[in-house]
């Protein structure tokens, strides 16, 4: 991974560019002054100290008072272990004190980018209670295989359309179809629908709601391609 991809991972955890780009210098070449990291990096003093500054108030670098100020970068781990402990804690805040939200219909929502459907999906399947379908192909279905499985240790009932049946959980419902490429399908508890194409990028485009006529539909639609799977298996 180079440095700008470095760079962007740190700014995921709350620090700007400059801020990251003064981390990795203290990081790589250790113990430095506002002097020093200003030399290394290119960036001016003023700037460099402001950076450092930051560094030291987001909990990502220590100060070492003398004649002159040094700074110590913090692990990498230990910063991010307590970045995320402390968003954990606001996330439990946040939940207990949100005023409460007003009831509306539900619509039809447009999710797009791998990364975001992927975020909805695991949240998805996190939230189910009793049972979830899903369709995909493998490829498609692999970064969720995980929580499947522990879904699948909680009984909750797993049943899965896909290409292939390998290296699924096994305690899942798994029926062998041809699945087009890129789509994926998942019902929830029979309440909520998400489907459309994913594993394109930023072109990857989801529709997802939790409108009853909708999710029936969608659900009979899985169930009525499950009964001609296993029919297709018994007429062999």
């Amino acid at each position: 991974m180079d440095a700008n991809q470095l760079t962007e991972r740190l700014t995921a955890f709350g620090l700007t560019r400059q801020e990251a780009t003064v981390y990795l210098a203290l990081f790589t070449a250790g113990t430095q002054t506002g002097y020093e990291v200003a030399k290394q990096t290119g960036i001016s003093r003023s700037n460099a100290y402001n950076a450092l500054a930051g560094l030291v108030d987001k909990g990502a670098a220590y100060p070492e008072e003398g004649t002159v100020t040094r700074y110590t970068a913090v692990d990498v781990s230990e910063f991010c272990r307590n970045k995320i402990e402390t968003l954990k804690q606001l996330a439990e805040e946040l939940a207990s004190h949100m005023p409460k939200a007003k009831e509306e219909v539900e619509g039809y929502l447009t999710i797009t980018g791998d990364g975001h459907i992927e975020n909805k999906i695991k949240n998805m399947l996190l939230q189910a209670k009793q049972r979830v379908y899903l369709k995909a192909e493998h490829s498609v279905l692999e970064p969720f295989l995980p929580q499947l499985n522990s879904m699948c240790e909680a009984e909750t009932k797993v049943v899965i359309l896909t290409d292939q049946g390998k290296e699924m959980p096994s305690a899942a419902q798994i029926y062998v179809t041809q699945v087009k490429k890129n789509q994926v399908g998942v019902i929830t508890d029979s309440t909520h629908v998400l489907t459309g194409e994913f594993g394109k990028g930023d072109d990857s485009s989801c529709l997802y709601t939790g409108q009853r006529n909708f999710v029936q539909i969608f659900k009979e639609s899985l169930k009525n391609e499950i009964r001609l799977i296993e029919l297709t298996k018994g007429e062999k």
